[in-house]
């Protein structure tokens, strides 16, 4: 099979040429190749798959139908790897919840589906990390804990293994008593406010963590200023932190959810436009590591009630690249190898992965992108329902399995 005459782009530069895949392996970048399978890219950005690290299912609910329908909505968004979040029902924190995962790790024509492991079980008390991440967990993830002797064991585990903490920072007593981010919208909806103490408090102390034990940090779904500027002078500092940005918070702000718009009550809250602009300065400075769908998809039971009663949460990942096409790269906020770097290879670096670029040698890992194309977002408790997106994902190659949209 040669892909040919599209623009190949990855995390680290784009050029016009071919690509030739055989036995699922790109063998060849080149110019004017010839194949028996030939598939025009002409006027096509040819990317490598994303990578989402920060991914729910319906409802939370962990079962055969929602992954099945997960891989092949998120493959449909460009994104060729998910990592699951483990709070779901049932949570991920045993051999039993990991090997059902695994056993819909790969579909006929779907992205591969991976999981982080919750380092607490139901009961509170800490999972068997060691098993887990020796049968094939990627990574560990919990949000705030106020039991500093249970970080220190989690942080004994990540350091013998090496693999990393996911982090969710909210305070639960802050974060339960609001269902959106304080402040004038807040205010003038009457409805009650999340403080941004609810992330920034425990930002400052897991980056000691992070320190004191040389464990890697990634924290998840960051949306307050003074996070993000915690976090960068970490990383001056030498401490292995990350910061992830749900790409939500990046394209819209709270006023989305004037008219009590249940579809705008996600997790973290949307933030007002003076923060919302401080993160695209931070993704365009550097200070954004890495980028996520934030994909919280629920029913409409849990939707279509009042705002306060309804669940947190919006569904995102099936239009994923042309979101960021339309809102990112056709406003010249950030490059298109950029995007990959953010979107594919940082993440996938966190959790041990090659991805994010296109050479010789690697198995093919690739989705074809007209730019030209449009996305409809018909889904109707989406943050982005009745848009009209520029760019569509027309086809995916994964080694030998190759779908079409």
């Amino acid at each position: 099979m040669v892909i040919a005459n599209a623009l190949i782009c990855d995390a680290h530069s784009q050029r016009h040429g071919d690509v030739r895949i055989q036995n699922g392996v790109i063998v060849e970048i080149g110019d004017s190749l010839t194949d028996d399978e030939m598939i025009d890219g002409s006027g096509c950005y040819l990317l490598p798959g994303l990578v989402d690290t920060n991914v729910s299912l319906k409802d939370a609910q962990l079962n055969g139908k929602n992954l099945v329908s997960l891989a092949r909505y998120a493959l449909a968004g460009g994104v060729s790897t998910v990592v699951l979040n483990s709070d779901l029902n049932p949570r991920i924190d045993n051999e039993i919840t990991l090997e059902f995962v695994h056993q819909h790790r790969r579909t006929k024509e779907g992205s591969a589906i991976e999981c982080s492991i919750s380092a607490l079980n139901d009961a509170g008390a800490l999972s068997n990390i060691a098993i887990l991440l020796k049968n094939g967990a990627l990574s560990v993830s919990t949000s705030t804990l106020s039991d500093y002797n249970l970080i220190s064991r989690i942080a004994q585990y990540l350091q013998m293994t090496h693999k990393p903490l996911f982090y969710k920072a909210v305070d639960k007593s802050l974060f339960e008593s609001g269902v959106m981010a304080d402040g004038a919208v807040a205010a003038g909806l009457g409805l009650s406010g999340v403080s941004p103490l609810s992330e920034i408090v425990h930002v400052a102390s897991m980056i000691e963590v992070a320190r004191h034990f040389g464990i890697k940090i990634v924290f998840k779904s960051i949306t307050e200023p003074r996070s993000v500027e915690l976090i960068s002078h970490a990383r001056m500092s030498g401490i292995d932190v990350e910061c992830e940005v749900g790409l939500h918070h990046l394209l819209k702000n709270d006023s989305e959810c004037k008219g009590y718009d249940s579809d705008a009550k996600i997790n973290p809250p949307l933030v007002n436009e003076e923060k919302r602009a401080f993160l695209i300065r931070s993704l365009q400075d550097g200070n954004i590591h890495s980028l996520s769908a934030l994909h919280q998809p629920n029913s409409d039971i849990h939707k279509d009630i009042t705002f306060n009663d309804a669940s947190f949460g919006t569904t995102s990942i099936g239009e994923y690249l042309p979101l960021c096409y339309t809102h990112l790269i056709k406003n010249e906020t950030i490059t298109m190898s950029r995007l990959i770097e953010l979107a594919s290879k940082n993440p996938a670096h966190a959790i041990g992965m090659s991805k994010g670029v296109i050479n010789v040698g690697l198995t093919a890992d690739l989705v074809l992108f007209n730019p030209d194309g449009i996305t409809q977002v018909t889904h109707h408790h989406s943050l982005y329902k009745n848009e009209n997106l520029h760019g569509r994902v027309i086809m995916a190659i994964q080694g030998d399995v190759l779908t079409r949209f």
